[in-house]
């Protein structure tokens, strides 16, 4: 049967929107090449009539000046719509895109929503207030333990005066014992009796007399 009906072929999808954008800038951009390919025309005919007097020579280059300018004028309307064409369609795709975006952004919100119930009912708020309060009667425990180590056995209770009574008496005491000890010390009397035998000199070679002080010269 397909032989003699043949078969029908497959659809082609329709153009995207993007592919209408795409084709209508290539249209825009051959026109631009017609209407560039025109001003060179133009010009060449300005010039022309420039060099030429008046006369039909110049009447007939000035009509197919005017003949190439409509010509221009067409290229640019018929630019103009296309131009506003793929505008339109630019944003129409825009738009398309957006709510695409806004469609997928929807669907992570609403995946991220459900594995947020999903979690929370893992967790248990009672057991996590049970744990907060035993780990707040573990710690007060540990600072009674610590208290408890430190305690003092038999210190006689003292009276806070008679503390600082003594720290001031204290105080004096220090204050002499270091006034005394900053005197020089006076030397020590000579221990020898009188005729006792005394050394001639001492350990550098200084002669002394009885009494073992230095003598002085004569």
């Amino acid at each position: 049967m397909d032989r003699i009906f043949g078969r029908s072929k497959a659809k082609q999808p329709p153009p995207s929107l993007n592919d209408c954008i795409n084709s209508t800038d290539d249209r825009v951009d051959s026109i631009d090449k017609k209407i560039a390919k025109l001003d060179a025309e133009l010009l060449k005919y300005r010039n022309q009539m420039k060099k030429m007097r008046p006369g039909p020579q110049r009447k007939a280059v000035q009509n197919r000046a005017l003949r190439v300018l409509k010509q221009k004028k067409t290229y640019e309307s018929q630019r103009e719509n296309i131009s506003q064409q793929s505008f339109n369609m630019e944003q129409a795709n825009y738009s398309i895109q957006t709510m695409k975006d806004t469609h997928n952004t929807v669907a992570a919100m609403k995946t991220g929503l459900k594995e947020m119930k999903k979690e929370h009912k893992k967790i248990n708020i009672n057991e996590i207030e049970d744990l907060q309060d035993d780990m707040s009667d573990m710690l007060e425990m540990a600072d009674e333990i610590q208290e408890s180590l430190g305690r003092s056995y038999g210190t006689p209770d003292i009276d806070e005066d008679d503390l600082e009574a003594e720290l001031d008496a204290l105080g004096d005491d220090l204050y002499e014992d270091d006034f005394l000890g900053d005197e020089v010390a006076a030397p020590n009397a000579p221990s020898n009796a009188i005729g006792d035998s005394v050394p001639a000199s001492t350990s550098e070679g200084v002669a002394v007399d009885e009494f073992g002080l230095p003598q002085l010269p004569a």
